[in-house]
């Protein structure tokens, strides 16, 4: 019966293949990544949210943005844009709001309010870019201005 085992050339070429596979795998654990996506996810969310409930509300709902978060309120008076009132979000939190992760911002907040009116229609256009350390993390998030389509 001889000796078994693996040959000096079958170790090697599977040292090399992990070490391959390896290279193209760590890079893809990197969390901060995935920070940045799931803030730009929760961030397109949280407008559409905002129009659907202006629409199913009949009120008006202004979203404030501030470097890493957005929060929405809602006008308790009809035919107002005054946002005087906190609006619940899809999980019972008052008020609705993302709030970002460390290192993970917006590029650049509207200079003027931003709501959606009752018929859901933007108060303006919207072009939202989330940045990871000051480099644009992910696609434009875009509210368009005649329809209010929320999209990337």
């Amino acid at each position: 019966m001889g000796v078994r085992g693996f040959t000096l050339i079958e170790l090697i070429t599977v040292m090399v293949l992990l070490g391959v596979m390896a290279a193209f795998l760590i890079p893809q654990l990197n969390t901060k990544d995935f920070d940045a996506r799931g803030f730009h996810d929760e961030t397109l969310a949280l407008l559409r949210y905002a129009q659907k409930s202006a629409i199913a509300q009949r009120r008006t709902v202004c979203v404030a943005f501030a470097g890493g978060s957005a929060t929405l309120s809602i006008a308790t008076a009809p035919a107002s844009n005054n946002c005087d009132g906190n609006l619940t979000g899809p999980k019972g939190e008052t008020p609705a709001q993302v709030t970002a992760p460390a290192d993970v911002a917006y590029q650049t907040v509207p200079a003027s309010a931003f709501w959606f009116s009752a018929l859901g229609q933007p108060s303006q256009a919207l072009a939202l870019q989330v940045t990871q350390g000051g480099v644009a993390a992910g696609p434009v998030i875009t509210v368009e201005a005649d329809t209010g389509y929320v999209h990337d």
